[in-house]
């Protein structure tokens, strides 16, 4: 309990300090942003300061330095209106744009709202306005900040998809180890059970009683089989779908209440998939377990299968409780479920099977709460 909690108390600081830093870089940024944007500031009130020297210059002016410094600006773009805004002469203004008189006028005015005019005096009654837009390099940095977050939030996603994949790796890791320990665990009982059944043989005990043991322990088998399935990559058999689900679809229902009204549909003619016939069978009763369940023992379950071109589709429906279409992605989530005491594991374990070892599609596609629910297996078919 400890070690989690200081796991997660890890995790916040993490958390925290990368927040911190984020805030940290988008404030040094901006600050940098505005320094940079003062800077070109003070260049044009330098250039305006420069123009109107050689504005009023006379024959005995020295005009080097205006004029250097007014041949300097070649990128920040520039309108000198007059004290009516009337638009006197532009500078670092596209030419496609100059000729156009809609564009220029459009472009003068998004010009006007990225920084406050300068004002050049000619005299005390006459004046012109000195209106500058940012500069290429100043634009650019704008977007940098975005630029930043995408980065962060990409890198964010990166490390989460890692983190993800490498705790359902290990997740697959723990669950594969106790499926084999598992079958381990019951083979060494059931070895044991199978010899105490010869030995009921040679005692003459009644058949019956035979009969029935010998069917609990073909059923061991069975479970012990899946597990060890489940506990590694388990084999493919080109087989008839329908045959194997009709197999699976009988036994449960020669055990089920009898208040339970069981259908089976399915085409005349044989289909066949690549699947495990042991796990395949798993599937079926996990699902119909499942919808009894839901029905809580009394309704009615179909097993429809059907077939297009390349595909062949299994649907189970049940007349149970219905799922809120929210959870339709929720229930074949590990750990959930609505039973009392269930596990959740069931439908869980049913989605590996079906999508991991058979490369099958599983989900719930339609379900009405008080009505039942349809779910549906999917498999590529086999020529």
């Amino acid at each position: 309990m400890q070690f989690s909690e200081k796991r997660n108390l890890t995790r916040w600081f993490i958390i925290l300090a990368s927040f911190f830093i984020v805030i940290l870089i988008l404030w040094n940024t901006y600050n940098f942003f505005q320094i940079f944007k003062n800077e070109e500031r003070a260049k044009m009130e330098f250039w305006a300061s420069a123009l109107t020297t050689v504005a009023n210059a006379n024959e005995n002016s020295d005009l080097d330095l205006p004029l250097e410094i007014i041949s300097k600006n070649t990128t920040i773009p520039i309108f000198i209106t007059d004290n009516n805004d009337k638009i006197i002469d532009s500078n670092n203004i596209d030419e496609a744009i100059t000729k156009d008189s809609i564009a220029l006028k459009k472009y003068f005015n998004s010009i006007k709202n990225d920084n406050l005019p300068i004002k050049m005096e000619s005299s005390k009654s006459k004046y012109q306005l000195v209106y500058y837009g940012d500069s290429p390099l100043l634009n650019k940095l704008k977007y940098y900040p975005v630029a930043l977050l995408l980065i962060i939030i990409l890198f964010g996603a990166v490390v989460y998809n890692f983190y993800r994949a490498t705790k359902m790796a290990t997740q697959n890791k723990l669950w594969a180890g106790m499926a084999k320990e598992t079958a381990h665990q019951i083979g060494t009982p059931l070895s044991s059970l199978i010899g105490w059944l010869e030995i009921l043989k040679l005692e003459n005990v009644e058949e019956s009683t035979i009969i029935e043991i010998e069917k609990d322990i073909n059923r061991l088998q069975t479970i012990t089989d899946r597990f060890s399935k489940i506990g590694s990559e388990p084999s493919l058999e080109k087989r008839d779908i329908i045959e194997e689900t009709k197999s699976s679809f009988d036994y449960l229902q020669s055990r089920v209440s009898k208040q339970v009204v069981f259908t089976f549909l399915s085409p005349e003619h044989p289909i066949y998939v690549a699947i495990n016939p042991a796990l395949h069978s798993w599937t079926i009763e996990n699902l119909v377990k499942n919808a009894i369940d839901a029905m809580k023992g009394k309704g009615s379950l179909t097993i429809a299968i059907s077939e297009l071109e390349n595909e062949v589709k299994i649907k189970i429906t049940d007349t149970g409780k219905g799922i809120p279409k929210n959870q339709f992605g929720k229930v074949f989530e590990p750990g959930f479920t609505t039973k009392k005491r269930g596990w959740g594991l069931g439908l869980s374990l049913t989605k590996r099977i079906v999508q991991e070892y058979h490369k099958g599609k599983i989900r719930v596609i339609h379900s009405e709460i008080g009505k039942g629910t349809t779910m549906q297996i999917s498999y590529r078919k086999e020529n």
